[in-house]
């Protein structure tokens, strides 16, 4: 039995929680909704309230990162304020406050669930060996994230890169539904299912791959408009309108290294 920490049981979080627990594994989790704690307890999962700031962190760390040796680091970066906002708090500050904590723990092996956005919008075919160049700022927050996490030389991080969630509960053809002169037709989908995220981050713990990083996107590639046409006539929505006039970015994402060194293939009857 191994114990792990997860920060954040959310959308991802929670049912990944689940999964480890029914190999065996011990799982603190945290939430920042008192109302969750029930849920958590529910699920088996030993629940800690625990909020991230810029400067600050809920007493509970401590004991939420406990006798952990593995801890995974999922929660959004939530930067749609705007830039001049005082009030908006940056990600990497809340990792930056975050750190010292787990180099006081048992912590060993760090997962951080990042993002695609790293590499921006780029015309080309994308690996873990592209330079990042992240032109949004949750992208350029979590660039530097990354960065704090790999240097640190107190825990091993591996860094996931996932591509567009997407999950029963989860699509993207929800907002387009029905929209006009939406721009990147011929563009190719990136997209991972909530499945393979969860399928992958075991194999990852499972097969102890530290000190990587991964792209994770399901190698599946059809063009916007081919997509998001089919899944809106699938789930009976309006279609969504495409204009040939936009631009079109065609970056593909390739997992090619994630299938090869983990072995894994995509569950592409999910998508």
């Amino acid at each position: 039995m191994t114990q792990i920490s997860i920060l954040g049981c959310g959308w991802l979080g929670f049912p990944l929680a689940k999964k480890l627990i029914a190999k065996g594994n011990s799982i603190n989790g945290s939430t920042t909704s008192e109302s969750k704690i029930t849920i958590l307890e529910n699920a088996k999962i030993n629940p800690f309230l625990v909020t991230l700031e810029s400067e600050s962190v809920s007493e509970s760390i401590n004991n939420f990162l406990g006798e952990s040796e593995i801890l995974i680091i999922d929660i959004p970066p939530k930067l749609r304020g705007k830039n001049d906002d005082p009030t908006r708090k940056l990600f990497v500050e809340k990792i930056a406050t975050l750190i010292p904590f787990i180099e006081k723990s048992t912590i060993k092996k760090v997962l951080f669930v990042s993002s695609t956005a790293v590499y921006g919008n780029e015309n080309d075919l994308i690996t873990e060996a592209t330079i990042p160049n992240p032109e949004t700022e949750s992208g350029k927050q979590l660039l530097l994230a990354e960065d704090l996490l790999q240097k640190n030389k107190n825990f091993e991080t591996t860094i996931l890169r996932f591509g567009g969630l997407i999950g029963e509960d989860r699509h993207p053809v929800k907002f387009l539904a029905g929209k006009e002169n939406l721009e990147n037709p011929d563009a190719p989908v990136n997209l991972i299912h909530q499945n393979d995220c969860i399928k992958i981050i075991e194999e990852i713990i499972d097969q102890s791959k530290w000190n990587e990083v991964f792209n994770a996107v399901a190698p599946f590639h059809p063009t916007r408009e081919d997509y998001y046409t089919k899944k809106a006539i699938e789930m009976n929505f309006s279609l969504p309108k495409f204009s040939s006039e936009k631009s079109n970015i065609k970056k593909i994402i390739s997992s090619e290294k994630i299938q090869n060194i983990l072995n894994y293939q995509f569950k592409i009857e999910n998508y």
